[in-house]
């Protein structure tokens, strides 16, 4: 692979930069009388903007993985398209790919799918590349949120800081939740499709425009719905080490409007 095809665009390494700035924001700006329930208005900024950096970078990673996997599996044109610079123009519209996910999470918190990788699916090599190709995205959400946990685990940050970054690790489960699931337009159905009947296929094919906004439309509006997502969502975090009260934390600097 040449080296150029990997290396992260100035995009990228500017989103991850509003990240890593908004993290000392966080941790070095919290009121001497700090409390979960009074953060400071440092905090708050801080914790907003990590997040959302954070999950502009996590946007990234989940489309180089589908790349990555892809190229590794035989679809060379993913090099051409630039889906492995982890530039978010080149994941589909910018508008879709970075600008609604971010808004979605700004609103509600919920972790809208971002934008997609083209792959040649014709070119890969085997099934089981296909389905890993489209389970490389998901588990990269997973992975970043076992590392941001091991983090403060192992770096034990400030309360403030800890609870931004628990609450973004969580968002990452949540991500992980929502896209292993196998409906159509989501990852876990591009896993299983390549082994499903050509009528099966066909049937995804029609419904992957429409399906997902279902799904959101049901876990936003459906109080059942949503409470069966986010009872799996929150046991998977907590399997992969999750401090629940953290989150809470950053949950709550984050929307501090509420």
């Amino acid at each position: 692979m040449q080296r150029s095809a990997v290396r992260p665009s100035p995009v990228f390494l500017a989103i991850l930069a509003v990240a890593v700035a908004a993290g000392f924001l966080v941790a070095f700006g919290a009121p001497e009388d700090y409390s979960p329930l009074q953060p400071g208005a440092a905090v708050k900024a801080g914790t907003f903007f990590l997040v959302l950096a954070g999950w502009g970078v996590s946007l990234c990673l989940h489309e180089f993985g589908h790349a990555y996997v892809a190229y590794r599996g035989g679809d060379r044109e993913v090099y051409f398209k630039g889906y492995l610079t982890l530039d978010p123009r080149r994941y589909t519209d910018p508008v879709f790919s970075l600008v609604l996910p971010l808004i979605f999470i700004a609103i509600g918190g919920i972790p809208l799918p971002g934008g997609a990788v083209w792959i040649n699916h014709h070119s890969l090599r085997s099934k089981a590349v296909d389905t890993l190709v489209s389970l490389a995205g998901p588990l990269s959400n997973l992975v970043l949120g076992g590392l941001l946990i091991v983090s403060i685990e192992v770096f034990d940050p400030s309360q403030p800081l800890a609870g931004a970054l628990s609450f973004l690790a969580l968002l990452q489960v949540f991500a992980f939740v929502l896209n292993i699931l196998p409906i159509p337009g989501l990852d876990g159905w591009g896993a299983i499709e390549p082994y499903l009947s050509p009528e099966a296929q066909r049937f995804g094919a029609k419904a992957r425009p429409w399906a997902p906004l279902i799904l959101f439309a049901a876990i936003i509006g459906l109080p059942g719905v949503s409470s069966v997502f986010f009872d799996i969502s929150n046991a998977v975090y907590g399997v992969v080490g999750g401090d629940e009260f953290l989150a809470a934390v950053g949950n709550f600097a984050f929307f501090f409007w509420r």
